[in-house]
């Protein structure tokens, strides 16, 4: 029973302190006095009723009249005569007939220049009338050009010369003639070094085939240094033929003992001589 009491004082306890929940429709003027349809329509019906006040009852204050205005009379200038500028438009007739004038004669000598310089380029081109561009032009006839010859063209030749005289210039020509007899080729002189064609055309086996024996010292670093401060494949080949090659590779350009060094290929050569 104390147990049951004592939950219900609990209870009462907690409603009392529960805060009260806004409305949701306040704000919009039913729960407001002076918002609500009926003030409205209160304030509405005071308004009809009551008469507009005169504009005395809302101000005392008199308005002040308007200053006047002193008249002065201004007498008006003498009539001078207006002289208008030959340049404006209200310029006498006069005026704009020579002005007029005068552009008629600038057009037409403008038109008489343009039309001597058409006549002079017509007599420089041979008596024909410049043509306008167009792809639909045919092309225009060249008189008597001295840079084409026409040695080909029966027709022309035969105009001018006959059978016989093409006959005795050919003979003429003929005469003219230089025979040139193939000599031995000369030999060299002075000192006798390697000779990389004489090489190539000696040896006859493709390159990267092993001839001869190499220690292998210094590998692929040293040929790619060596081949590169050499140049060229063919100053590679001359400068190995010179330090003792193909036997000995002293410059470490034919690690692979085929007696041909860094790149450089004698099939080149062979082939030209019909090896």
């Amino acid at each position: 029973m104390i147990r049951t009491f004592g939950a219900l004082c609990a209870l009462v306890a907690l409603t009392a302190c529960q805060p009260r929940i806004p409305d949701s429709a306040a704000g919009v003027g039913f729960d407001n006095a002076n918002l609500s349809p009926e003030a409205r329509a209160q304030v509405g019906t005071a308004n009809s009723s009551s008469p507009i006040p005169s504009p005395l009852a809302v101000s005392q204050e008199t308005i002040p009249e308007a200053p006047q205005v002193a008249r002065v009379q201004v007498q008006a200038a003498p009539d001078v005569a207006a002289t208008p500028l030959v340049t404006t438009a209200a310029a006498s007739p006069q005026t704009q007939t020579v002005i007029a004038n005068s552009s008629v004669n600038s057009e037409a000598s403008a038109i008489a220049q343009e039309t001597s310089a058409a006549l002079s380029a017509a007599s420089v081109n041979s008596g024909v009338l410049p043509l306008e561009a167009s792809p639909s032009n045919p092309a225009p006839q060249v008189f008597s050009n001295p840079g084409i010859s026409d040695e080909n063209d029966f027709a022309a030749v035969g105009e001018r010369r006959s059978i016989e005289d093409d006959a005795a210039r050919r003979a003429q020509n003929k005469a003219s003639y230089t025979v040139i007899e193939p000599t031995a080729v000369p030999k060299r002189t002075g000192t006798q070094g390697p000779n990389i064609v004489a090489y190539a055309l000696q040896t006859n086996h493709p390159r990267g085939t092993k001839m001869y024996n190499r220690l292998g010292l210094g590998g692929a670093a040293r040929f790619d240094k060596a081949c590169a401060r050499l140049g060229s494949d063919e100053a590679a080949q001359l400068a190995f033929l010179e330090k003792g090659g193909p036997k000995n590779d002293r410059l470490g350009v034919d690690p692979d003992g085929d007696g041909y060094a860094c790149q450089w290929d004698p099939s080149p050569f062979r082939k030209a001589a019909g090896q």
